[in-house]
C-alpha cells in the first residue's frame, strides 16, 4: 500500500517524547489529532471549518487538540504537522479556478479540443510553433517571437502559466525553454506537463498542467492559513500533505504541484481506516458533512484509477486512490422535488440544529413558523453574510441585490432571494464563501429520533414540523406525516443510497461484473431491492454478502452504517476515532515518489534512454538498460527526499516489450524502468521551513 497502515515510526525516549499532529479541513469540520511515539492516537477535537478564514477553524482545532494531550506532552514536544483537504477537490468540482494562461507547444485543433481547455473555466489558450518526434527528435523549432508575444499580452491578466508540448516526456527542452522565457518576461508562476506525468498523451497532460496551475492559490490559501496558526502556536515541526495517492509530500512542494492533492481527503480516509483497522482488504466508506466516499483496499493496496483521476468531469493525468463519491452526507440538504419526492442533496446546507445553537434567535422565528397557517415559501430555510468577507467587483445585478439583503445574522431565505433567480444567485455567493445557506439535513432528521445530540434539538423538531407542513400544503392527497415519521423517511433514503454506492463500488472492481455507465441491469433491480431493505419478491428471498469487512469512518458514519451492513450482509467495523479517521490519516502516512525512464529502439541497434533530462542513445541494450535503471533510482531518490522523506529505500521494476518474442532473433523494442522511493517523514522541530 503506497500509504502504510504501520505509519510513521519514530526513535524516541522517554524524557523526549515525539507527538505527530494530523489535520482534516472538511466541508463542515476541521479534524485535529496527535499521535505519540507508539502510534496511539492521544487526543482528537474538532472544530467548524471557516471557509471564509480557515486558520480560524484549524487554529480552534489545534488549539482544543493540545489542551487534550495526556499528561508530559507538550506542544515543543510535536515534530510533525499533515493535512488532508478537500479544497482542490472542491475548487475543480465546483469550477472554481484562478485566471491561467496555457501555452501549447505543436498542438493541432484536433489535439487542443481533446485536451477539454476550450470548455468553460479552461482559461485563456495559446498555440505556438514547436515539438519534437515520438523518437525525441525536434520536429520544429520552438516559436520564442510568439511565446514572448503571448507572455507580454496576458501576463498581468493571469495568475498563473501551464505549458505542455507534444512528446515533451520524450524531449523536454521546449517546455523548459518555455518556462525560461515566460520567467524573464514575468513574475507568475509556471507549470510545466513533463513533471507531472511521463504519459504520452500530450492533450490529457495539458490539462492536468493547466489544472495544477490554476489550484496553486486554493492550496496557498490553506498552508498559508495553516503557516500563520502554527507560527501563532509556536509549533516548529515541519509541515506536510497528503496527496491523491494517500502518501505525504512537504507543504512547500505541494505549492508547486497542487494538482497532486486532488483527492487528497478521500486518500487519507484510506490511510486512516487502514491504521485504524489494522485490516489489508475491506471496503471504506467515509461520511461527511457534504460527500459519501468510497474506496476499495485489496491485500494491503489501494485500488487506484490507472488512467488518472477524473474531478468535476476534467480527466486527469495525476495517479490517485480510485474514490466514487455522491452528494450525500450529513448536512445535505433535504427538500421535496416536483413530484414530491423526498431529496437529500447533492448540495450542501447548514443544519437548523446547528445555526439554531451558533444564533438563538433563530429559535423565535421557527416558532414563529410552526405556528402559522400559511407557510411563507423557502420556509425554514436562513442565509446570512459570512464574517470577515467582502464581494469583489464582479457581481452580477441580482447576486448584488442578494448581498444587500443578507446581514450578519440569519435572515430568512424569502427576505433574502424571493425568486428562483435569487436563489441560484446566493448559492453563487456561498460557493464563493461569501455566505452561508441553512436548512434541514439528516444530522437534524437524527437529533429528531434521538441518535445526535450535538447542537439543538428543539431546532431540528420545528424544522422536521415545518418541512412536513409543507410536504402536506402541496398535495391535499397525502395526511400530514409526523416530525418523527418525515425523519424516519429521510434516514431510510440515506440508508439506500449509501448501500448503494457502496454496492456499486464493490461490484465495479470485480471484472466478471460488467455495467453500462452505471446501468446494471438485471442486477440493478437486485441493488434496488436490498439496498431499501426489501424482500427481492414474493416467492423468492435474495441476499448479498460482501466478501470483504465495511469500515465505516466519518461523524455521521455511527448512525447510519450500521443498518447499510445489515441490509448488504457485510462486517461492519466502526474503528475507534472514526469521526476523525481523516486527520489520522493524514499523519499516518509515508512519503513515495516514482520516477519513469523509457527505452525504445528508434533504429536498428540504436538504444535511446529518455529521462527529464533529455535522451541518450547507445549501442547496447544492456548498457541502455543498466543506465536506464541508474537514472530512474536516481530521480526517485531526490524526488522522495525533496518531498521530505527520511532515509527512503528503493524499489526497481522493468516492463518490457520485445518485437518476435519467443524467436531467436528478438530483440528488445521497448521497456520501461520504473522506480519507486519510500520512507518515513522527516521529524523534528527546526525543519519547517517558511512558505
Amino acid at each position: 500500500m503506497a500509504a502504510s497502515p504501520e505509519g510513521p515510526r519514530v526513535e524516541t525516549s522517554s524524557s523526549s517524547p515525539e507527538i505527530w499532529i494530523g489535520l482534516d479541513t472538511g466541508g463542515t469540520y476541521t479534524d485535529a489529532v496527535a499521535l505519540d511515539a507508539a502510534r496511539r492516537v492521544v487526543a482528537s477535537a474538532k472544530a467548524l471549518t471557516t471557509h471564509w478564514d480557515l486558520s480560524i477553524g484549524l487554529g480552534g482545532a489545534i488549539r482544543a487538540v493540545l489542551e487534550a494531550l495526556p499528561e508530559g506532552a507538550r506542544r515543543e514536544h510535536i515534530s510533525l504537522v499533515s493535512v488532508s483537504t478537500t479544497l482542490a477537490t472542491n475548487a475543480v468540482v465546483e469550477n472554481r479556478f484562478s485566471p491561467i494562461c496555457t501555452i501549447l507547444i505543436g498542438f493541432d485543433d484536433q489535439m487542443v479540443e481533446r485536451s477539454g481547455l476550450k470548455r468553460e473555466g479552461g482559461g485563456v489558450v495559446v498555440r505556438v510553433r514547436g515539438g519534437h518526434e515520438p523518437t525525441g527528435q525536434e520536429s520544429e523549432p520552438l516559436d520564442e517571437s510568439a511565446l514572448d508575444a503571448a507572455v507580454r499580452q496576458f501576463g498581468s491578466e493571469v495568475e498563473a502559466f501551464a505549458v505542455a508540448a507534444q512528446f515533451s516526456v520524450r524531449n523536454p527542452m521546449h517546455e523548459q525553454r518555455a518556462r525560461e522565457r515566460i520567467r524573464s518576461l514575468c513574475a507568475k508562476p509556471v507549470t510545466c506537463s513533463y513533471e507531472l506525468s511521463s504519459q504520452l498523451d500530450a492533450p490529457k497532460r495539458a490539462l492536468t498542467a493547466a489544472l495544477n496551475a490554476r489550484l496553486t492559490p486554493q492550496i496557498r490559501h490553506l498552508l498559508d492559513a495553516l503557516s500563520r496558526v502554527l507560527e501563532r502556536e509556536a509549533i516548529a515541526a515541519p509541515l506536510m500533505i497528503v496527496k491523491g495517492d494517500g502518501t505525504l509530500m512537504k507543504a512547500d512542494v505541494a505549492l508547486e504541484y497542487p494538482v497532486e492533492t486532488v483527492l487528497s481527503g478521500p486518500a487519507a480516509s484510506v490511510v486512516g481506516a487502514a491504521f485504524l483497522s489494522g485490516l489489508d482488504g475491506f471496503v471504506v466508506a467515509d461520511m461527511g458533512g457534504t460527500t459519501t466516499d468510497v474506496a476499495i483496499v485489496i491485500g494491503g493496496r489501494p485500488v487506484v484509477r490507472a488512467e488518472g483521476a477524473v474531478i468535476g468531469g476534467w480527466r486527469t493525468m495525476v495517479e490517485a486512490i480510485d474514490v466514487r463519491t455522491c452528494g450525500l452526507g450529513g448536512d445535505s440538504e433535504v427538500s421535496f422535488d416536483r413530484d414530491l419526492k423526498l431529496t437529500v442533496g447533492p448540495r450542501k446546507t447548514m443544519p437548523l440544529s446547528l445555526l439554531a445553537h451558533q444564533f438563538p434567535d433563530v429559535l423565535r422565528d421557527l416558532h414563529k413558523l410552526a405556528g402559522a397557517e400559511r407557510l411563507p415559501h423557502f420556509a425554514a430555510r436562513y442565509a446570512h453574510r459570512n464574517p470577515g468577507r467582502d464581494p469583489d467587483a464582479h457581481l452580477d445585478s441580482i447576486e448584488q441585490r442578494v448581498w444587500q439583503a443578507l446581514a450578519a445574522v440569519p435572515r430568512r431565505l424569502d427576505d433574502v432571494a424571493r425568486t428562483t433567480q435569487g436563489v441560484e444567485a446566493l448559492r453563487r455567493l456561498v460557493d464563493r464563501g461569501l455566505a452561508t445557506l441553512a436548512g434541514f439535513t439528516p444530522s437534524d432528521a437524527m437529533h429528531v429520533l434521538e441518535r445526535q445530540h450535538d447542537w439543538s434539538l428543539e431546532a431540528a423538531r420545528l424544522g422536521a414540523s415545518i418541512l412536513a407542513t409543507e410536504e402536506r400544503n402541496a398535495s391535499t392527497r397525502r395526511e400530514r406525516d409526523t416530525p418523527e415519521g418525515l425523519c424516519e423517511r429521510i434516514y431510510q433514503h440515506v440508508v439506500r443510497e449509501a448501500g448503494r454506492v457502496v454496492l456499486e463500488s464493490t461490484l465495479a472492481q470485480d471484472p466478471g461484473v460488467e455495467s453500462n455507465n452505471g446501468r446494471w441491469g438485471p442486477l440493478g433491480i437486485l441493488i434496488e431491492e436490498v439496498t431499501a431493505g426489501r424482500q427481492f419478491s414474493r416467492l423468492v428471498d435474495a441476499q448479498i454478502r460482501l466478501a470483504i469487512p465495511l469500515i465505516a469512518i466519518g461523524a455521521p458514519a455511527g448512525a447510519f452504517y450500521p443498518e447499510v451492513a445489515r441490509r448488504l450482509g457485510a462486517q461492519l467495523v466502526v474503528p475507534a476515532h472514526a469521526a476523525v479517521c481523516n486527520a489520522v490519516g493524514a499523519v499516518a502516512g509515508v512519503v513515495s515518489e516514482t520516477c519513469d525512464v523509457l527505452v525504445n529502439q528508434p533504429t536498428f541497434n540504436v538504444f535511446r534512454v529518455h529521462d527529464p533530462a533529455g535522451s541518450r542513445d547507445f549501442s547496447d541494450a544492456q548498457e541502455a538498460m543498466e543506465y536506464a535503471k541508474r537514472v530512474s533510482r536516481e530521480l526517485a531518490l531526490a524526488a522522495a527526499l525533496r518531498a521530505g522523506a527520511s532515509d527512503p529505500h528503493l524499489e526497481t521494476s522493468v516492463t518490457e516489450r520485445r518485437a518476435n518474442a519467443g524467436s531467436a532473433d528478438d530483440y528488445l523494442a521497448e521497456a520501461t524502468v520504473r522506480s519507486r522511493a519510500t520512507g518515513r517523514p522527516v521529524t523534528g522541530v527546526a525543519g519547517r521551513r517558511s512558505l
